[in-house]
């Protein structure tokens, strides 16, 4: 099959469809909040799932533990997350939500890390697949393979 102008066309419109959702949800939620799609997606998460320790909540996120570290010392810094020693493990520190944290978790708009995650997720696994090879496609077309994956808009 040969790929015709109009099939390029909308690979390429597509993608930057991707692109403007992405940076849109990051803006309303900037706005909304002052956070970050990333710091708003370790919220969710920790009000979901916490106490949680940097390194399950970096799983949780598909990112490295000390960039995540930088996500959560905003958003200490905010008044969002607090860090506490375990009680099970002096040695580890677990985070969660603060009253604060909540509260702005209340008012935020959907990320779209979070729905790109929910969506995937209810992929049948043909289809799912098809977008892992896809993507796969995608990073070699444009050399990226060597980049080191990076919160969006972080």
């Amino acid at each position: 099959m040969s790929k015709s102008e109009a099939e390029l066309q909308e690979v390429i419109d597509n993608l930057r469809r991707i692109f403007q959702a992405v940076n849109e949800c990051s803006r309303n939620a900037e706005r909304e909040t002052e956070l970050t799609g990333p710091q708003l997606w370790a919220l969710q998460i920790l009000a979901q799932d916490s106490p949680l320790r940097v390194s399950e909540l970096a799983h949780q996120m598909f990112l490295t533990p000390a960039t995540v570290v930088g996500i959560v010392d905003r958003l200490e810094a905010k008044g969002l997350v607090n860090r506490m020693r375990s009680l099970e493990d002096r040695r580890a520190v677990d985070l969660t939500l603060t009253v604060k944290g909540q509260e702005v978790l209340g008012k935020a708009p959907k990320v779209a890390q979070v729905m790109l995650l929910k969506g995937l997720e209810a992929l049948p696994d043909e289809q799912f697949a098809i977008v892992v090879e896809g993507m796969q496609q995608m990073v070699r077309i444009l050399g990226a393979e060597h980049l080191i994956p990076q919160p969006l808009h972080s």
